[in-house]
């Protein structure tokens, strides 16, 4: 179970247990000691030594609760880390498409890991509260047997109070969870279709969309409150009750003479102390949103990272698909693209193009079928995310380790190369400029792509539409700078010219997600449908 590797590898939370073990001896002994205080106070022989012991214990508890906030919120931040680095891996992993929605991901990410990752502090404390309630009742017992015979008396209702919570929990909990995955898996789609939802003017309509499933959430929420609310009015309902019942057994004692008013005091100190676990409303719910939390972090983790085929399976540069598919996008592809080979990619809006690219360059893992590709791809896209701190950063990004200063003569030759290094260095900085700072055209930001892809030396070059939004010249001239950048290298183009196409070497026309056709430009030419494409 997740929860317990959470617990298992981090054994520092012995060390909060230790703490707040020394804590819980100090708070069961401070009833004790105000009692004698009181006791002396009242016969007159209250001295330096019983006062010192009180302030001394008093002081313990406060020093090992400060130590107890320090080491949780370490504990908690590091189990957190170590769910987010393992859930990011078995994500990326998985490849793309994600069976699990962008927005989704990341609400698991980050909300459920860090839910989950605070289990061993939610377990510490109520093991704790357990062993501090089991302690009071030895005190009462030590006091007069009788006190904690009338103590036990409330155990019951309190168990029973405790189970009906986490049993009326548990779904609304779940449901909340998944709620807020939906919500924010349906924003991150809104925020990345900005553009298309003004120009659309459909901004009611997606705010519509996106907060649908706010009213499940609210419900789930008014849920779980309305639960602990439950609760913690039934203690507040049970714990004057068990006080009352203590106290008037603890006043008979007085009168037989058994109890001081000293002890009836520390009595009541340790009936609060023993019903801790009826308060604890507030842990029980976050530990069963630890729980659901580590359920949806474990169907992460329970989806088979696909079969990954290992590099040199086939000649350096050349690609090879059989049977290759992508729901709703590619089926039962083959294809075979010899090393050094110039191959373009056509096809209608929604063909598969994308796809097809994506694939090849490692982007997206098939769901059947066999990718060979010799040597290693760098992919050029429509729309780069452009990421780093300045400008060489981002052409250096996945090239040089993290933290590393990129290779400047790499990166200036790539960028000649996808003829952007002229507006480079015209920045305030050059390539130190940084990129937050750098105002890019369409275009601009395109042969940066390009550049990042360039800079890996790849043996396939996968390129989406990567210079559409360059004018026809300027591509040309790129496509020049390329074949002397890469010499000999594979080269496969997605675009929507009849230019790029005429120049290749070979044409792959694809429709509705399969290949319909390979050959030259010229010879494709003559079918009309083919023209098409491109009108």
């Amino acid at each position: 179970m997740l929860l317990r590797t959470v617990v298992r590898r981090d054994p520092r939370w012995l060390l909060l247990g230790i703490n707040a073990l020394v804590a819980t001896a100090a708070g069961l002994l401070l009833p004790t000691a105000l009692a004698r205080a009181v006791d002396a106070a009242l016969t007159g022989r209250l001295d330096a030594g019983t006062v010192l012991a009180l302030a001394g214990l008093a002081g313990v508890e406060l020093v090992g609760d400060a130590v107890g906030v320090v080491l949780a919120a370490s504990l908690t931040a590091r189990g957190a880390s170590w769910l987010r680095r393992r859930l990011a891996e078995h994500l990326l992993a998985l490849g793309h498409p994600s069976p699990f929605a962008a927005g989704d991901a990341v609400s698991r990410l980050t909300g459920d890991s860090a839910i989950a990752g605070g289990v061993a502090v939610l377990l510490v404390n109520l093991g704790i509260t357990v062993l501090t309630a089991a302690g009071a009742v030895l005190a009462l017992a030590l006091l007069d047997w009788r006190l904690a015979a009338v103590f036990l008396l409330s155990v019951p209702p309190a168990l029973l109070l405790v189970r009906s919570h986490l049993r009326l929990t548990a779904e609304d909990v779940t449901t909340y969870q998944e709620v807020s995955g939906e919500l924010s898996a349906r924003l991150v789609d809104a925020v990345g279709g900005l553009r298309t939802i003004a120009a659309a003017g459909a901004a009611d309509q997606e705010a519509h969309r996106v907060l649908r499933p706010l009213p499940r959430l609210a419900l789930a929420g008014v849920g779980m409150w309305r639960t602990q609310a439950r609760m913690i009015w039934r203690a507040g309902l049970l714990l004057p009750a068990v006080e009352l019942a203590v106290l008037t057994a603890a006043g008979f004692g007085v009168v037989a003479g058994r109890l001081s008013v000293g002890d009836v005091l520390a009595a009541l100190g340790y009936v609060a102390l023993g019903m801790a676990v009826v308060g604890q409303a507030a842990v029980l719910t976050a530990l069963e949103r630890a729980r659901a939390s580590a359920r949806r972090l474990e169907e992460v983790l329970a989806v088979p990272v696909p079969e990954v085929v290992p590099p040199g399976s086939a000649p350096p540069g050349e690609v090879r698909l059989r049977g290759v598919c992508v729901p709703d996008a590619l089926h039962d592809v083959d294809l075979t693209v010899p090393a050094g080979a110039f191959f373009a990619v056509v096809g209608r809006s929604g063909a598969g193009k994308s796809s097809l690219a994506a694939v090849i360059g490692g982007v997206v893992t098939p769901s059947s079928g066999q990718v060979r590709r010799g040597g290693s791809a760098g992919c050029a896209f429509e729309r780069p995310a452009l990421l780093g701190a300045t400008v060489a950063d981002a052409v250096g990004y996945g090239v040089f380790e993290h933290g590393a200063t990129a290779d400047a003569d790499r990166v200036e030759r790539a960028c000649r190369a996808a003829q952007v290094h002229d507006v480079v260095v015209r920045l305030p900085e050059g390539y130190r400029t940084p990129l937050a700072d750098t105002p890019l055209s369409g275009g601009e930001a395109q042969r940066l792509g390009l550049a990042r892809a360039l800079v890996r030396d790849p043996d396939v070059l996968v390129l989406d539409d990567a210079t559409a939004s360059l004018d026809t010249v300027t591509e040309a001239t790129v496509e020049r700078a390329l074949r002397t950048a890469l010499p000999g290298r594979t080269r496969i183009v997605v675009t929507h010219r009849a230019a790029t196409a005429r120049r290749a070497d070979a044409v792959v026309w694809l429709e509705d997600g399969r290949v319909r056709a390979v050959g030259p430009h010229s010879a494709l030419w003559r079918d009309a449908e083919y023209r098409a494409v491109f009108g």
